[in-house]
């Protein structure tokens, strides 16, 4: 899965729109709408670190991950 599916995904998991995980993260509403269309690359090490802060505050609605 590429990595900007893949922070759709983690989006999706946690039942936020894109203004809701942007403010939740503190990221740019612009940067989210790059990285999802695939015109910035997001570091992979910071998908890592916002899912493990969604699992450590019980935020994934999904487990299936």
């Amino acid at each position: 899965m590429d990595i900007s599916q893949e922070v759709r995904s983690l989006r999706d998991e946690m039942g936020m729109n894109r203004r809701e995980f942007c403010d939740y993260y503190a990221i740019p509403y612009r940067t989210m709408v790059d990285w999802e269309a695939g015109k910035r690359k997001m570091p992979e090490y910071l998908l890592r670190l916002m899912e493990y802060k969604a699992r450590m505050e019980r935020m994934i609605i999904a487990e299936d991950r």
